[in-house]
């Protein structure tokens, strides 16, 4: 059994964590002091590559493991990827290594997948609406076309790219792509 702990910010303790995964019985306690907002976090990525089949991720509560369904479910994804499962202490029904909670896991898992499909599927919807009202998507251009015409005029004249974009504010890719 492997714990992780996690707190937000150096002012917080992880005691109580590292105590409650200790009377679990887990052999190794990863401590980490970050957000769980951040993704990428060193010691939870640690502790992710050490597991190995049969190990169990053991946490507190699963706010210390993620802070989105989203990426709870992406983290029991690599876990289970290595044949390792998970459990959380103060969330019985989050348990991998009991039928039920595999079960639960799996249903969010499939309410995660929908939701994603329903988003994307609005998403689509909805661009296609304002490419119909006549609506322009993405980035605004970064040059009118009058600019564009001078852009067009200078370089007929013999000046670079690199004076153009300086004269007008923008990059030189800018510049190469009219």
């Amino acid at each position: 059994m492997i714990g992780y702990a996690r707190v937000s910010t150096s002012g917080q303790s992880l005691e109580v964590q590292i105590e409650k995964l200790e009377s679990s019985g887990c052999d190794f306690i990863y401590q980490e002091k970050e957000s769980g907002s951040k993704r990428d976090r060193d010691k939870l990525t640690a502790c992710l590559a050490k597991l190995h089949k049969e190990d169990v991720l053991v946490v507190t509560r699963l706010d210390r493991l993620a802070r989105s369904t989203r990426d709870l479910l992406d983290i029991v994804a690599q876990i289970e990827s290595k044949g390792a499962r998970l459990r959380s202490l103060s969330e019985a029904w989050a348990d991998t290594t009991t039928p039920a909670g595999k079960l639960i896991l799996t249903v969010l898992g499939g309410l995660a997948e929908f939701e994603r499909s329903l988003i994307a599927e609005r998403t689509s919807e909805g661009r296609e609406r304002a490419r119909r009202a006549g609506r322009r998507l993405g980035r605004p251009p970064s040059l009118t076309s009058h600019q564009k015409s001078l852009v067009r005029q200078w370089r007929g004249q013999g000046q670079t790219n690199a004076d153009i974009a300086r004269a007008l504010g923008v990059s030189r890719s800018t510049i190469s792509r009219i």
